[in-house]
């Protein structure tokens, strides 16, 4: 009889973050993947757009991998996938709306290629060794699901990201019936999605924001601009259904939002009635109460379109007085200041700003306490490994599962990177592999590194110091300079004596410094750093970047 390989389970994004989830399941030479998400850069990535995981490990084992399954379409489910497909080429399952938003992200990045297969989640599917079952889920976006992953070495569940709506705005409810059945069959892992693990009680129902927009639109003097996750369907539908309720147009700004609305009511995901949607151009020809605009920029984010209409730099809209702005998300780790700016220009602008923390326009996606109970409760696992979250909610999740009755010894608080391995029903953590972050700042991808980080964070907070000096070469001789030029450090028609005192410790090096060690440049700017940067701090308290240039003469 041959013996079994080891099942290796292998986050390499989502552990200790929130974002960038990444995950992979390995059983002898088989790999399957389990999302490629990013995340948006936090406050000190200066100059960073993007934030992905690092897959070196899928580059080093691509010949093993047979498939990138996509629990649903949200950008920290699939933002990374055209960058992991410029390297790894290989099949991509998902949903029929998952698959629609992903195309259109492909056909951006020139990749018109990728082998796309649709998830009937009523069938099992087998690839390679691993045989998948699939469970509906309620989230803030439809089509997602959870996944039941037989191996040879026992069954592993992956909630996806879910929450228990009763009153779903689609009718799809999350799948009992089937999380149950799974729960039946001897689950070695469950795998579930720890974001509200914090939150006490049940999340509320997504309907429950369509009651409170319904009260907004009713009320509001003049024209309602909306702004949420262009992904954020169900929320979406709710503006279109309130909208006709209470006879208004929508006209849609941001590019994001039109390609997702649009892939959506192509795909039958999004009701719209007919004459509903208007052009940006034509919001004028309507009187403010019959308009309603559906924009981007939930988070604040400075390019996006409700950051362009606060700030009257929108080509077709700008906020007036007397306007109704709802901004229908909760924000992002990392992005409540940029929000509360937002928020604070729109009020002075002069309108009446909706937004979660004073009004019930968001509800969250995510399963709170009660609901992950529930799951656990379902699915019945041996072991236990929380997912999707920072450290604190993974540890608030362990101790949920704690809780209903897993032992301690079963639940595996991880990180990013770590492997587990399961083996005979027992599982062990004794490895390590790279999954730190790869950063994208313009059309370069993973060339920005910690220390170019730490430069930008440097000159951002103390600026730069530029020393300029001119040597003869055949003697060693300081022919021109030292001449000083600060950017972001001191104004320097205002520092004129802190500028010749500075020029005069440049010289000071030079005069100290034997003419046999002169032409060495690597040491000769080093004391230059050196004594500059001592003789700066001490004068200043600062410490700005120091770059001496030195010109053969």
């Amino acid at each position: 009889m041959k013996k079994k390989s080891k099942l290796r389970i292998i986050p390499l994004g989502g552990l200790g973050e929130v974002g960038k989830n990444m995950l992979v399941i390995e059983y002898g030479e088989h790999i399957l993947v389990i999302d490629a998400g990013l995340m948006f850069p936090e406050d000190e990535m200066l100059g960073i757009d993007l934030v992905l995981p690092d897959f070196s490990y899928l580059k080093e084992n691509r010949d093993k991998i047979e498939a990138i399954i996509l629990t649903h379409g949200h950008e920290d489910h699939i933002g990374a996938l055209p960058y992991v497909l410029r390297d790894i080429k290989v099949p991509i399952y998902g949903t029929k709306l998952t698959l629609g938003l992903v195309q259109v992200k492909l056909e951006e990045y020139g990749l018109d290629d990728i082998d796309m297969r649709v998830i009937d989640t009523k069938k099992p599917l087998k690839i390679g060794p691993f045989k998948l079952e699939f469970a509906r889920v309620c989230h803030s976006i439809p089509d997602g699901f959870g996944i039941a992953i037989h191996t040879p070495q026992g069954i592993i569940v992956h909630s996806g990201d879910f929450k228990f709506d009763q009153t779903p705005i689609d009718g799809i409810r999350t799948d009992y019936n089937k999380f149950a059945a799974f729960g039946k069959k001897k689950i070695l892992v469950l795998l579930s999605d720890s974001t509200n693990s914090e939150l006490c009680g049940h999340t509320h129902s997504e309907r429950e924001v369509g009651e409170t927009l319904y009260e907004i639109f009713q009320e509001a003097p003049n024209r309602v601009v909306v702004a949420s996750f262009s992904s954020h369907l169900h929320r979406i539908q709710q503006v279109i259904d309130v909208s006709n309720l209470t006879n208004k147009k929508i006209a849609i700004t941001g590019r994001s939002m039109q390609n997702n609305v649009s892939i959506a009511a192509d795909l039958g995901y999004l009701r719209i009635p007919e004459g509903m949607i208007i052009d940006v151009e034509e919001a004028g020809s309507f009187t403010p109460r019959e308009v309603v605009i559906l924009c981007t920029g939930s988070q604040g984010e400075p390019l996006s379109a409700l950051a362009r209409m606060a700030s009257h730099d929108h080509k077709h809209i700008q906020i007036e007085q007397g306007d109704t702005v709802v901004i229908s998300a909760r924000p992002v780790p990392g992005n409540e200041k940029s929000v509360s700016r937002t928020i604070d220009q729109l009020f002075k602008k002069g309108a009446t700003v909706f937004y979660q923390s004073i009004s019930g326009v968001h509800v969250s996606g995510h399963a709170a306490r009660e609901e992950l109970k529930m799951m656990m409760n379902l699915v019945s696992p041996k072991y236990f490994i929380p997912i999707h979250g920072e450290y604190r909610h993974l540890k608030h999740h362990a101790d949920i599962a704690n809780e209903i009755g897993i032992p301690s010894e079963n639940i595996l608080i991880i990180e990013n990177g770590d492997v587990v391995e399961f083996d005979k029903g027992k599982a062990e953590i004794n490895e390590k592999v790279s999954a730190g972050v790869v950063l994208v700042d313009g059309l370069g991808v993973g060339d920005i590194g910690d220390i170019v980080l730490r430069d930008r964070q440097l000159l951002s907070t103390d600026g730069v110091v530029v020393v300029v000096v001119g040597i003869n070469v055949q003697n060693g001789e300081l022919v021109n300079g030292p001449e000083i030029i600060s950017r972001g450090f001191v104004y320097m028609k205002e520092a004129e004596e802190l500028i010749e005192e500075a020029r005069e410790q440049v010289q000071a090096v030079f005069e100290h410094t034997s003419k046999e060690h002169i032409t060495d440049w690597s040491v000769l700017k080093s004391d230059v750093r050196s004594a500059l940067g001592r003789f700066l701090y001490a004068k200043t308290k600062r410490r700005p970047m120091i770059m001496p240039i030195i010109v053969e003469v």
